[in-house]
């Protein structure tokens, strides 16, 4: 357990499931006006996501008794859901679905769950670690960009025409 000022960053218990479909759904509603035709498919995959984490690390922000955030991290070769009609496995340790609540924002929680991330990553090894997001969410761009995670084209990917999924990579072996 991480606490940062007033946040605890802590594994999830199996009782926190409602609290985190609640918080990633609240923070990810905002794109889907922007998402349009492809909020229905991506708020399931949310969902179901949430419902079976598998190998990944699930970790809760934990203010005043109450969850305010939540993020997954997958271990180096867990297989991704199939991108641009392939399933790949990771090279590194991936961040997902990364949600703070909406009332929340702005007070760090974001940055204490992707430090923890980070500690995981370099405690297990990994000498990056990465993620994905698109140009809507500019809010988390930045975020990441100032955590020192950088454009990796390489681990783009096209879910849907018009759409890019853009990878990001931090390098941990520095």
């Amino acid at each position: 357990m991480t606490v940062f000022s007033n946040i605890q960053i802590r594994d999830a218990r199996p009782h926190d499931a409602d609290a985190i479909r609640e918080v990633t759904l609240a923070a990810y509603q905002e794109y889907a006006a922007p998402l349009s035709v492809h909020w229905d498919g991506y708020r399931r995959n949310i969902v179901t996501t949430l419902a079976d984490v598998g190998p990944a690390a699930q970790m809760v922000a934990e203010r005043e008794g109450r969850i305010v955030g939540a993020v997954l991290l997958y271990p180096t070769g867990a297989f991704t859901p199939a991108r641009d009609e392939a399933s790949l496995e990771t090279r590194w340790p991936e961040v997902r679905l990364l949600a703070v609540a909406p009332g929340e924002r702005g007070l760090g929680i974001g940055g204490a769950l992707i430090e923890e991330c980070v500690r995981r990553a370099r405690g297990a090894g990994a000498a990056a670690l990465t993620l994905h997001t698109t140009d809507m969410m500019r809010a988390a761009m930045r975020l990441y960009e100032r955590l020192g995670f950088v454009a990796a084209p390489e681990l783009d990917f096209h879910p849907a025409p018009g759409l890019t999924v853009k990878g990001y990579r931090l390098r941990l072996d520095r």
